[in-house]
């Protein structure tokens, strides 16, 4: 820990959500993904104490507000009480009598844009701020992917570094950077209406690999090619080419079982409106669609989106996420 501040009565902490450009599953067999921020949608906590008692919650309590119907609240409690432990045992804080933790939030939960890390990000910030310390980057990933591992199992660690990135990463073999942006256009995020079901798809994604000889190497193979080649489209100004690597990648991704009528509906609601490409983010069997288009096709492609059974629409400017990156 570094820098202590003094307490205050209430901590407040933010996180946003993120989408996945290009590298879903093929990340944890060692593969490159690019992810985007999506500063849209927030994650807003606050954490104060009160002297009601434990109420057997193990001295902390949560309430979840914000998007509609989130059904996180005993879900998410037990990570987030998991993180609070790791977070009083990383800093050496004193327990106070009963923690009383408030999340505030936009971010739909199970849909592949990172409600669950947002979340935690936001608590780690909330307790610091409550306790008057500073924690580094590197202390907020740990406790992050510790409420993560806890939520999800074994986690690539992209979800917890991207929820507080200010510019598009790039994850490969352990390390992160940040990506150079030559494109202009626009990013539309589409919400299925239907939560993802990210480890039924790792699941299903691990028997295929079992049952065809050679299937684990030809999909890292073909998705490290794909995200390699978006990698440079986008450095290099080259928007069609990027959005062709895109859909590249939602065929790779629905050929393995991963996509479902619906998503498909909407990748080619946006294709056939106009976008450069458009494919599944997250972890699949549901979850949400992201598009790469020109800024003048972007009221056409989001109404078709609609239509086509989108049920919220968000768009992310990559001029403005270039802004960010400089």
């Amino acid at each position: 820990m570094s820098e202590i501040r003094r307490a205050r009565s209430v901590g407040i902490g933010r996180a946003h959500a993120k989408a996945i450009l290009l590298g879903e599953h093929a990340v944890v067999y060692g593969a490159p993904a690019l992810a985007l921020p999506v500063p849209q949608l927030t994650v807003t906590a606050s954490a104060g104490w009160s002297y009601r008692g434990t109420d057997g919650l193990g001295g902390a309590s949560f309430t979840m507000t914000g998007s509609p119907s989130r059904p996180m609240v005993t879900q998410a409690s037990d990570s987030l009480r998991r993180l609070i432990t790791e977070f009083t045992a990383t800093t050496g804080v004193d327990d106070g009598p009963h923690l009383d933790v408030i999340i505030d939030g936009a971010i739909p939960h199970g849909r592949g844009l990172g409600s669950s890390a947002a979340c935690a990000r936001a608590v780690v910030h909330a307790l610091a701020d409550l306790h008057g310390r500073e924690v580094t980057e590197s202390e907020t990933f740990h406790l992050v992917q510790t409420a993560e591992n806890v939520a999800h199992g074994r986690s690539s660690g992209v979800d917890a570094r991207a929820v507080g990135a200010s510019a598009p990463l790039l994850f490969r073999a352990g390390e992160v950077r940040e990506l150079s942006i030559g494109c202009d256009g626009l990013f539309i995020i589409a919400d299925s209406g239907v939560v993802g079901r990210t480890k039924d798809a790792v699941e299903l994604l691990r028997e295929g690999f079992q049952q065809h000889e050679g299937a684990q190497d030809r999909f890292v193979h073909r998705a490290s090619r794909l995200t390699e080649e978006a990698r440079h489209a986008l450095a290099d100004g080259k928007p069609e080419e990027l959005g062709s690597r895109m859909t590249d990648y939602h065929d790779l991704l629905r050929a393995a079982g991963l996509s479902t009528k619906g998503i498909d509906a909407l990748v080619e609601a946006a294709l056939t409106a106009g976008s450069l490409g458009a494919k599944i983010t997250g972890g699949g069997l549901g979850g949400c669609v992201i598009a790469l288009t020109r800024p003048e096709q972007a009221r056409e492609v989001t109404q078709r989106l609609h239509e086509a059974g989108a049920v919220q629409t968000w768009v992310v400017p990559l001029r403005g996420l270039a802004r960010h990156a400089h």
